[in-house]
């Protein structure tokens, strides 16, 4: 009799396990030759060297569905074990990853489909769209995706903390406290691809950083995904500065919304001076999504529309006050 140690690296124990260890009995009883005692992320086998291969293959194999698909069902250990995957004829060819409810993230307009080919094909991707187009939802699916490939050792994600008509010092707390609201939407993000456990995990360990723009400062970013969000209310000096901290074997993306500048108007949006300065340089890829590539509810769409109606009659009233002058 030998003793084997498997260790569970890239899921959360809890979803592999099951609720109330109910994976973790079938597996049990689908080797009831071998004794398995699992603590935390570590599995120990005890049995004969046979029999204890093929069940680390298969827990190996479960492993890896785990991690795919964020979710690990009673059906899954009976089929992966038996020698089928349920999964291996409904994978969905375009899913970037999947949801912690397993379902797929997927480009849902060409457009979308557009920016993963950007990203696939250069070292820096230009996304610019209105509220709700996907923008920043895909980029750090495209994120996780190169983490959970092991492509990339990190991901860092960055806004600039402008505010939106509130004050900064009127928050709670302290500076951490002030800013995490600035970073709620792409918490929200990962919360989405990354089970709860995980998620802390790699940020307790800086596998996942999320930082203000400020903070970027001095720093070379090697071996990362790095995603600036919201980059029209970046000045000049900011955006030149963060597109510097490119590293070896690192991508970035940096996205905005032209028409959601809160920069005073006094100063100039560093995006819209980058997307003039960068556009035609080798190895950088633009994007540019549409109010058709909107995807949250069919509202805001007809929201954008409403707006950029207004924004053109303002417009026309003012030529023609300036003609009549």
């Amino acid at each position: 009799m030998i003793e084997k140690t498997i260790i569970l690296e890239d899921v959360d124990p809890v979803v592999f396990y099951g609720a109330n260890n109910s994976n973790l009995q079938i597996l049990k009883a689908l080797y009831p030759k071998l004794r398995m005692i699992a603590r935390g992320n570590v599995i120990k086998v005890l049995g004969d060297e046979e029999d204890i291969c093929g069940a680390e293959e298969n827990i190996m194999a479960l492993q890896r569905h785990c991690a795919t698909y964020n979710q690990l069902l009673e059906e899954d250990v009976l089929n992966i074990v038996n020698g089928s995957n349920p999964y291996v004829h409904n994978a969905d060819s375009k899913a970037i990853v999947y949801s912690i409810t397993g379902k797929p993230i997927t480009p849902r307009s060409k457009n979308q489909e557009a920016l993963v080919e950007q990203f696939n094909a250069n070292d820096m991707v230009f996304a610019v769209g209105p509220a709700g187009s996907g923008k920043t939802y895909l980029s750090i699916a495209l994120a996780v995706r190169a983490l959970k490939n092991k492509e990339v050792k990190k991901i860092i994600l960055s806004r600039p903390a402008v505010e939106a008509g509130e004050k900064l010092g009127f928050l709670p707390g302290d500076m951490k406290d002030k800013i995490d609201p600035y970073l709620q939407p792409l918490y929200d993000a990962l919360q989405d691809m990354l089970p709860a456990a995980k998620l802390k995990e790699y940020m307790d360990y800086n596998v996942i950083q999320i930082a203000p723009l400020a903070f970027m400062r001095g720093r070379t970013l090697n071996d990362a995904i790095i995603i600036l969000d919201e980059a029209q209310n970046t000045t000049t000096e900011q955006i030149k500065m963060f597109l510097t901290r490119m590293g070896m074997n690192a991508k970035m993306i940096i996205t905005g919304d032209l028409t959601q500048i809160d920069l005073p108007v006094a100063r100039k949006s560093g995006l819209v001076q980058a997307l003039r300065i960068l556009r035609g340089v080798k190895g950088i890829g633009f994007i540019e999504l549409g109010k058709k590539d909107i995807v949250r509810h069919k509202l805001v769409q007809r929201i954008v529309e409403a707006y950029d109606r207004a924004d053109q009659e303002a417009a026309k009233a003012r030529e023609e006050e300036n003609q009549s002058i």
